[in-house]
């Protein structure tokens, strides 16, 4: 594993290079004035020693951790990308940066732990190196957590100075899944017995290694089944996610859109994320480049690629909507009532304005050159329809999770302006709504449906915080669907998909195949003016019955479904393959009784 080897050898020699800086969070030493023998003297340059694990080693999985999650899942189409269509090989480099960032993360987690057990000084209190060393273990689990649902079994590297030592590293056969959720369960256990209550703001704590842990408990509870769950890892995802809801003090975030703002990139709502910062001294790797790829052009003054991007029509279906202002039953609504909260806080559609974004109230050229203004912040309809002139989505929508907006909402939500394209913005990448969902979903169980009181409790806040009708029993499908439209574009759904794919198969397969991954024929020649009266064409395509033109959906997968189970899991990159010829081969039994943190 050739990449894995250089990280190794790296994070080895070069403890702590790579640190961010952005208030007391992200401080960083000088770095010509420290040596592994002179740091690590007292509490607070232990935990500089894991700053890292927010930000820099995850830089490289970060654009594959959305087409994975997203992508592949059909909440996020990107033409032509291997995600969206289930064909990524090999071959293809972000299948390459993401395993090696995956393995940056836990060879960075190893060294920590090592240095602080090797060099801690006498200025260090027992409850600091604790809190240091457990914050590097769930950043440990978590890396962990995102390879057993990608590729599958994959090797242990427990100790990296060790196994450099032992020359062994191009010969590790990869353990079974079922000894890797072990090892995580294994752990995230000594994480949390390290771990404060509450911790400085931001940073990972007691109750976010019990979250995680109650969703790994979760996941796991169907491997190797076949059509039900082991009752005794969801009653542990249940009694976890029930700690995490009844004894931490965190609340959910009232306003379901306000979770994805600058200003509030630290609530009780975000239990673990990627903590991204943009100051003139740090490293590109420790920002938030994500906006780039997901607004369309124009759209602020940094660079754009996301107009050939969008929210699958699926996804937009599973809301009830569609691009053009029309409900799934035909009725046209062209000024949205978004009676689901979180629709308009994920995807941007015609009749969509942003107060948070454009809060400069910038003035535009449109096509024929004349000034258009935005009083009331982003007009989407307008500005497509007015100032880009053409719809560039072929999905007939954009994102809006993991946007800021242009310089001055950046300056608005953080103080200080984006850097490039970088921003600040913070990536949860577990919140408490989805703790809330995984009890819901552990209490349920093997059951049809359940009326549980505490069951209904967790799901029914979600539903209310989304401005949506409570239910008085749930069942299986309706977590489900409530989990991907609260989640959508967090980077989860995919596994979502894969654990349900644990315990039976030939449904997860077929709910794949039923999505509606097509998109709109032409759709990108199209606009509506600001009064939604008048569309534009230039192609002449058919009109329906009010002479507008109408899109035509693109007929037939574009990937050649149906799709197969072999899909459910990602190859290894050919360069790691190459370098381990034992990664091709079956796995083993690892016996985790010999790992000891």
């Amino acid at each position: 594993m050739k990449k894995i080897n250089i990280t190794i050898l790296l994070l080895v020699v070069s403890f702590i290079a790579g640190m961010t800086s952005c208030e007391d969070f992200l401080d960083r030493p000088d770095k010509g004035n420290y040596t592994l023998a002179n740091f690590y003297k007292n509490d607070e340059q232990c935990l500089q020693a894991v700053n890292p694990l927010y930000t820099v080693p995850w830089f490289d999985f970060f654009r594959g951790w959305l087409r994975v999650g997203d992508c592949q899942s059909g909440n996020y189409y990107i033409d032509g990308n291997g995600f969206w269509m289930l064909t990524a090989n090999d071959d293809m480099e972000e299948v390459k940066s993401m395993s090696a960032s995956l393995w940056a993360v836990n060879a960075r987690a190893n060294t920590v732990l090592e240095n602080i057990d090797l060099y801690a000084g006498e200025g260090t209190t027992e409850a600091g190196k604790n809190t240091a060393k457990g914050e590097a273990l769930v950043w440990k689990a978590l890396s962990y957590f995102f390879m057993v649902r990608i590729y599958g079994a994959v090797p242990i590297v427990h100790n990296n100075t060790q196994l450099l030592n032992s020359g062994e590293y191009n010969t590790l056969y990869r353990a079974k899944v079922e000894n890797i959720f072990d090892y995580i369960i294994m752990t995230l256990e000594q994480a949390i017995e390290w771990l404060p209550a509450s911790n400085k703001s931001g940073r990972i704590d007691k109750y976010s290694a019990y979250g995680l842990l109650a969703k790994v408990y979760l996941t796991k509870s169907g491997y190797g089944r076949s059509g039900d769950r082991n009752q005794s890892d969801l009653d542990k995802a249940r009694e976890y996610a029930g700690k995490v809801i009844r004894e931490s003090g965190r609340e959910l975030t009232p306003v379901y859109a306000d979770i994805f703002r600058g200003s509030h990139n630290e609530d009780d709502e975000s239990l673990i994320a990627w903590r991204w910062v943009t100051t003139a001294d740090n490293y590109w790797t420790a920002m938030n480049d994500l906006q780039c790829d997901l607004t369309p052009t124009g759209f602020s003054e940094a660079d754009a690629w996301g107009s050939w991007t969008g929210p699958s029509v699926d996804l937009q279906e599973a809301f009830g909507e569609r691009f053009n202002g029309s409900s799934l039953s035909g009725a046209v609504s062209p000024n949205r009532n978004n009676t689901d909260k979180r629709r308009k806080a994920t995807m941007m559609m015609y009749g969509d304005v942003y107060e948070n974004f454009w809060r400069d109230r910038p003035t535009k050229k449109d096509v024929g050159n004349n000034e258009v203004t935005f009083p009331n912040g982003f007009d989407f309809s307008k500005f497509y329809g007015q100032v880009l002139g053409t719809f560039h989505s072929s999905t007939g929508a954009n994102c809006v999770k993991h946007i800021v907006g242009d310089i001055a909402d950046h300056v608005g939500e953080f103080g200080v302006p984006m850097i490039g394209r970088g921003t600040s913005l913070a990536t949860h990448i577990l919140r408490l709504g989805d703790v809330y969902l995984v009890y819901a979903e552990a209490v349920l169980g093997n059951a049809a449906s359940t009326s549980d009181g505490e069951a209904l409790s967790a799901y029914n806040a979600i539903r209310k915080r989304a401005g949506i009708s409570e239910k008085t029993a749930v069942t299986w499908e309706d977590i489900f669907k409530e989990r991907r439209l609260e989640l959508a574009f967090e980077g989860d759904f995919w596994y979502d998909i894969v654990r349900w794919h644990y315990y039976n198969p030939n449904e997860a397969l077929a709910y794949l195949n039923g999505q509606n991954r097509k998109n709109y024929v032409g759709l990108n020649d199209y606009y509506m003016d600001e009064g939604w009266n008048t569309w534009g064409t230039t192609d002449g395509y058919p009109k329906d019955d009010n002479g507008k033109p109408s899109p035509r959906i693109n007929e037939g997968q574009p990937d050649g479904k149906p799709y197969s189970h072999e899909k459910f899991t990602l190859p290894f990159p050919s360069t790691d393959l190459q370098m381990n010829p034992h990664l091709a081969e079956d796995p083993i039994d690892y016996d985790i009784s010999q790992y000891h943190y």
